[in-house]
C-alpha cells in the first residue's frame, strides 16, 4: 500500500503507524515528513465522553514544553452537578389550571423556555432531561397525587444520589399573596401535604431549597381544600404569566450564579413590588 507524505510547518512532526486498529504516534525530527498510511475509519456519529486511547512515544528530538508555555492552557473547570427541579400538583385533567397545580405549571413553563420535553414516565413521575445554560437538569412532575409526592421525589433522589441542596421543589402557598414568589434554602412543610410527604421520604430532612408561589387565602369562610382545587380566572392567569417569567429567571440565576443571587432577585422588596 502506498504512503501519503505531508510536510508540516515548523514544529514537532508526527508519524502514524497504522498497522493496528489504534495508531502509534511518534514525534520525528523537524526535517522529517509526516508519513501517514491511508486507512478508512468509520467512527459512529456520537458524542465522546473521552478520547480513544492512543499510545504516544516521544524521541529526544521533540522540544520540551516550558513552564511558561504550560501556563497558556486554559484551566479545566469542574463539571456542574445535576439539579432536580420538582413541580408539585395533581395528575388528571380535572385538576389542570387549579391553584394546587401551579407547581406543575411552573415546571411546564421552565421546560418550554429551555426546550426540554417532559414526556418520559419513571419513578411515578413525568420526567424531562436537558440543560439550563451548561447545567444538567431533570424536571419532574410527580403523578402520585399531591399527598404522596414523596414516593416519587424520594425515589428519584435516592436512585440518582442527588445532593439535597440540588433539589428544588416548586409548589403553591396559601400564606403568600397571590402571584408572589418566595425562595428559601430550607424549611418545614408549613401545612402543605405534598411537602410533608417529601420531607418524610427524605428521612425528615428539610435541607433542600423550595420556590413557593402564592395563591392567596380563600375568600370569606370558604374551606381551604375547596379553594386550592378551584381553577384560576382569566385575570389571575394573566398575572401568573408574569410570575412564571420571573420564576424561570430565578431558576436560571439559582443554577448558574448561586442561591444568594437568586434569593435576592426573588425576595427583594423591589421584586415583590414589581409583582404587585
Amino acid at each position: 500500500m502506498g504512503q501519503t507524505k505531508y510536510r508540516c510547518s515548523p514544529g514537532p512532526l508526527l508519524s502514524l503507524n497504522i498497522s493496528s486498529p489504534l495508531s502509534t504516534i511518534r514525534f520525528l525530527n523537524f526535517n522529517s515528513p509526516l508519513i501517514i498510511s491511508p486507512l478508512s475509519f468509520n467512527f459512529p456519529k456520537t458524542t465522546f465522553t473521552h478520547f480513544p486511547n492512543f499510545s504516544i512515544h516521544t524521541t529526544t528530538s521533540s522540544p520540551a514544553i516550558t513552564a511558561d508555555e504550560s501556563q497558556l492552557a486554559p484551566p479545566k473547570l469542574p463539571p456542574h452537578l445535576p439539579w432536580l427541579i420538582v413541580g408539585l400538583g395533581n395528575p388528571s385533567k380535572k385538576y389542570n389550571a387549579t391553584r394546587h397545580n401551579v407547581g406543575f405549571e411552573m415546571a411546564d413553563a421552565i421546560a418550554e423556555s429551555e426546550g426540554i420535553s417532559i414526556n418520559n414516565v419513571n419513578f411515578k413521575a413525568l420526567l424531562g432531561r436537558g440543560f439550563i445554560g451548561n447545567v444538567p437538569v431533570m424536571l419532574a412532575k410527580p403523578q402520585t397525587f399531591m399527598n404522596s409526592s414523596g414516593e416519587s421525589v424520594g425515589s428519584i433522589v435516592s436512585y440518582y444520589k442527588i445532593p439535597l441542596k440540588q433539589v428544588l421543589v416548586v409548589y403553591d402557598d396559601l400564606d403568600l399573596p397571590f402571584a408572589k414568589l418566595r425562595l428559601l434554602p430550607k424549611g418545614g412543610h408549613g401545612g402543605h401535604n405534598g411537602m410533608r410527604s417529601i420531607i418524610d421520604r427524605l428521612k425528615g430532612s428539610r435541607d433542600f431549597p423550595r420556590l413557593r408561589i402564592g395563591i392567596g387565602r380563600p375568600p370569606g369562610k370558604m374551606d381551604a381544600v375547596n379553594f386550592v382545587l378551584r381553577p384560576f380566572n382569566k385575570q389571575e392567569h394573566e398575572e401568573l404569566e408574569f410570575t412564571f417569567e420571573r420564576g424561570i429567571e430565578a431558576v436560571r440565576i439559582l443554577l448558574l450564579e448561586g442561591f444568594d443571587k437568586s434569593a435576592t432577585f426573588v425576595n427583594s422588596t423591589k421584586a415583590m413590588e414589581q409583582l404587585g
